[in-house]
């Protein structure tokens, strides 16, 4: 099989062209602009066994970063296994949002809650290299995965295996961000999302549980002035910013993503 052919193939099971280039790429060793200039160059049979899975899996939904094995977020590369979501573009809104309040302070104090791939903690980190960031998960495999990235783009970072605050009595950040599961239960777009982690994106019913439990504990581990960012659904930035206000933060705020839709909201906790 030629090159032109295989990526013909991909068109013919509904594979996008990009997608299809990119895990043919990986498979020859070869960057994806020599694709497009040998398209009649014939594949090694090992090579072209090992695409046609890469397509089917593809074809069934698997996401391409698993398939490749990184993705790239906040302009850093990250490893991404089947332990950990997929990092999404929508979540470097957190970051960049983080990023702003941190300017001016020295050695800032930083949380992650329910870390994942480590995508949140490490680019902070890599960003402010002078922050003293503490990272945390319930699984010790996505745990694993965010030390791995970690050490990849040259950051330190504390980690810790447990469930949002355990762990953490009696310490207190300037900074604590959040990106939690909160699809509902019955959202129909869990069936696209079959491949990811289940439990690193709905905790079930209206998918605001895990999001009641972090603001509800944030007081307690944030130093007066600190301040709470979370990410969210679409459409549930009037119920978080209801938590928020309802917990006692003040200056509560929402951040829109590229498409206009409510995605992170914060507040600031003020009190002594």
């Amino acid at each position: 099989m030629q090159v032109a052919a295989a990526l013909a193939l991909a068109r013919a099971q509904g594979v996008d062209r990009l997608d299809a280039q990119l895990l043919l790429a990986r498979r020859l060793g070869r960057p994806r602009s020599w694709l497009i200039a040998h398209d009649d160059a014939e594949l090694p049979a090992a090579v072209e066994q090992a695409y046609r899975q890469d397509l089917a899996q593809r074809a069934a939904g698997v996401p391409l970063a698993y398939l490749v094995g990184e993705r790239e977020f906040h302009g850093l590369p990250f490893v991404v296994t089947p332990a950990v979501l997929v990092p999404r573009p929508d979540t470097e809104l957190l970051v960049d949002w983080a990023l702003e309040l941190m300017a001016g302070q020295v050695q800032p104090h930083v949380l992650d809650l329910g870390t994942g791939s480590g995508a949140i903690a490490v680019s902070i980190a890599h960003a402010r290299p002078d922050a003293v960031v503490t990272a945390t998960d319930i699984d010790a495999g996505a745990l694993a995965v965010a030390q791995r990235n970690a050490q990849a783009n040259g950051t330190r970072i504390e980690w810790l295996c447990g469930s949002w605050w355990r762990g953490l009595a009696g310490r207190r950040f300037e900074l604590v961000l959040a990106n939690p599961p909160y699809i509902a239960g019955d959202d129909a777009h869990l069936t696209a999302l079959a491949h990811e982690p289940r439990h690193a994106l709905t905790p079930g019913g209206d998918g605001l549980d895990a999001l009641r439990v972090i603001v509800a504990g944030a007081p307690a581990h944030l130093m007066p002035g600190g301040r709470l960012l979370v990410e969210h659904g679409y459409d549930q930035g009037p119920a978080v910013r209801a938590q928020l206000s309802a917990a006692g933060f003040e200056a509560v705020a929402t951040r829109q993503d590229l498409a206009g839709h409510d995605r992170c909201s914060g507040g600031r906790w003020s009190a002594g």
